[in-house]
């Protein structure tokens, strides 16, 4: 029995085969939405995929890494992150309060005190980041912990006094208490690591000098409390606390070096108990170096003695001796009294009551000028002084300088010795001619001679370098340009055919002085203790620079024959300064033209009077009469009964 057909049933197409038992399918119908929403969906589920495998990749590298630097090959920090910039506050108005032990802070303003450096920028002093160990006894518990603190203190701080730490921890009035001053990075650090209840840290800095020696009695020096204490440090110790920019001295060490070099060999040969160098610009009054000998190391200035920190070229007066010639005939040319072709009766010592002057190897002969100085003689400078006056002779002085301070900028200037107008005799006057009875600073005579050499103008010296080559210190016009150019030829006859011609550098031309005064004590003059002195400058056809060195108390030895005079001590150390430092300095020997250039300085010994010129203002055929009863007792009262007109027998070399 055939069943009736199922009217919900597809309709066979025709020709198909029958197929027994297949499920029937309906069609279903898929939109263009759904096509787009399952795309979307698929490009969707790229995209997570991708960023899955970044992600992957990245932590990857980093546990990598983190494995190599924290298990292969671990990383230590760095040490100069330790040595960071701190700049001290300002000191608080009131004891700051302690807290418990802090981390310092990782960053710091910049130092609190400006650099020194040279003319060149080579740094001479700075400051760098320390800190102080603060207290605050209050937070102290008792005597154990006291003595607790202060034994883990000095296991970190090995000079520290652990009696009076603990002592300072147990201080119940005060709040607040230095521990330690200018302790490093690292054992701030280190303390801070203890964890001490009421230990604490303030932020200071401390100066240190890399050139240790050099420069030391210039640059002074600062404090505990990083003020000024001497020297530049002192003198410009406003500027360098309130402006960051460095301090720039005139000061080329690369001299500095060579000037202290010479005259610690000089000091060794000769024995000297002490030694003094300058050289300076004369057409500036730049001070290119200045050294004091013995020096100290002014990083570790509590262990120098007095002697050490005292500044000879500044600070010590001494007689100049024959090195003041050269101002005597300055004045006695500049002022139309004497003339170059003039001369003086040296044969015969000059009497004044029981005391005479005599000459160093003297002649004794007439000398006329240029013979006075090339030979040095003092009898010939007394009578060039007699002939100009005792007036104008203190005139001449003041207006050079001698009878106050220099200007130079450090604190220390000395105070020159010189008779008062009461007692400014003609004794006096003749003694001074040859540069005894008045006393005045190495740096007096340097200035003084600077002005005879560069046509006349004295230059107030400065230890700060100038801006531009071309800008020029305030002078002051003592002298005709005349008399300037005369002059430099009679240096020039000193070192060619007088006592400084140990000083000659060849192609430089050097001019000079020798200048050899015995000690004065309370008691007259020390015969067997000299001050020797060569006052130099080069080159003396364009004048540059003016060297000074000079030995207090040097000793003869077999090649000095005996002598401790300045042409025998002190003009040869003069000539290798010369030597070594004239080409750091720009210049170099003149070879091509040297002959040219000496006919140009040369003077004669005994040159011609003009027809028609005046002859000699004074000729003494005898010994001038006494003109004082008791010169010795003046002048030693004048000059702090430091000087008499017993003339010490080697003074006129």
């Amino acid at each position: 029995m055939t069943g009736a057909p199922d009217p919900n049933a597809p309709a066979r197409r025709f020709g198909a085969p029958r197929q027994a038992n297949v499920p029937k399918v309906e069609d279903v119908r898929v939109t263009a939405p759904d096509l787009e929403r399952r795309a979307l969906l698929d490009a969707t589920r790229g995209r997570l995929v991708m960023a899955a495998g970044g992600f992957a990749l990245l932590f990857l590298a980093t546990t990598s890494w983190l494995a190599v630097v924290t298990v292969i090959a671990p990383h230590t920090p760095k040490l100069a992150m330790l040595d960071r910039p701190v700049r001290p506050p300002e000191p608080p108005a009131t004891p700051p309060v302690i807290a418990p032990a802090a981390a310092p802070p990782i960053e710091a303003p910049r130092a609190r005190r400006a650099m020194i450096t040279d003319r060149n920028g080579e740094v001479l002093a700075l400051s760098l980041p320390t800190a102080s160990v603060i207290a605050d006894p209050r937070l102290t518990l008792g005597p154990d912990d006291a003595a607790d603190a202060a034994h883990k203190l000095k296991q970190v701080l090995p000079d520290l006094d652990e009696a009076a730490t603990k002592a300072r921890l147990l201080e119940p009035r005060k709040q607040f208490v230095y521990i330690a001053r200018q302790i490093t990075p690292r054992q701030e650090l280190a303390i801070n690591a203890l964890g001490i209840p009421g230990i604490g840290f303030e932020p200071t800095e401390r100066r240190r000098y890399p050139l240790g020696r050099m420069a030391a009695q210039v640059l002074g020096g600062v404090n505990v409390d990083g003020h000024g204490s001497a020297g530049i440090e002192k003198q410009f110790d406003d500027r360098l606390l309130s402006d960051a920019a460095p301090l720039r001295l005139s000061i080329d060490v690369r001299a500095e070096a060579v000037v202290r070099d010479e005259l610690s060999k000089a000091m060794a040969e000769f024995k000297a108990i002490g030694a003094a160098g300058i050289i300076l610009d004369v057409r500036t009054g730049e001070v290119i170096a200045m050294v004091s000998l013995p020096d100290f190391d002014i990083n570790e200035p509590r262990g120098a003695t007095d002697d050490q920190r005292f500044n000879r070229t500044v600070s010590g007066v001494y007689e100049p001796g024959s090195t003041f010639k050269l101002q005597t005939v300055s004045m006695a040319l500049d002022s139309g009294t004497v003339h170059i072709w003039n001369g003086f009766d040296a044969t015969n010592p000059i009497r004044i009551g029981r005391f005479s002057i005599n000459d160093f190897e003297g002649k004794h002969r007439w000398l006329a000028v240029p013979e006075i100085i090339a030979y040095s003689s003092n009898i010939g400078a007394a009578r060039m002084a007699e002939a100009t006056g005792t007036a104008l002779q203190r005139a001449w002085m003041q207006k050079m300088g001698m009878m106050s301070h220099t200007g130079v900028e450090l604190p220390e200037g000395a105070r020159t010795l010189f008779p008062p107008v009461a007692n400014w005799k003609e004794a006096a006057t003749l003694t001074m001619g040859f540069g005894h009875g008045i006393a005045v600073t190495p740096l007096h005579v340097v200035v003084a001679t600077a002005a005879v050499a560069n046509g006349g103008v004295k230059l107030r010296p400065t230890l700060l370098a100038q801006d531009s080559a071309d800008l020029r210190p305030q002078g002051l016009r003592v002298m005709q340009q005349s008399t300037s150019d005369t002059v430099r030829k009679l240096m020039r006859l000193v070192v060619t055919q007088g006592y400084g011609k140990a000083a000659d550098v060849p192609g430089y031309f050097v001019g000079g002085k020798t200048g050899t005064a015995e000690k004065s004590t309370k008691n007259g003059y020390a015969k067997k203790d000299n001050v020797s002195a060569f006052m130099s400058v080069f080159p003396m056809n364009a004048p540059r620079y003016a060297v000074y060195i000079m030995l207090d108390t040097p000793r003869a030895n077999a090649e000095t024959h005996g002598y401790a005079t300045a042409g025998w001590v002190s003009a040869p150390a003069a000539g290798r300064v010369i030597a070594r430092v004239a080409p750091m300095l720009g210049l170099l020997p003149e070879t091509d033209t040297a002959a040219a250039t000496e006919a140009s300085l040369a003077i004669p010994l005994q040159p011609g009077r003009p027809a028609g010129a005046p002859a000699t203002p004074v000729a003494h055929a005898e010994p001038p009469p006494a003109v004082v009863t008791q010169p010795a007792t003046l002048l030693a009262r004048d000059l702090r009964r430091s000087a008499s007109l017993r003339v010490p027998a080697n003074a006129g070399q």
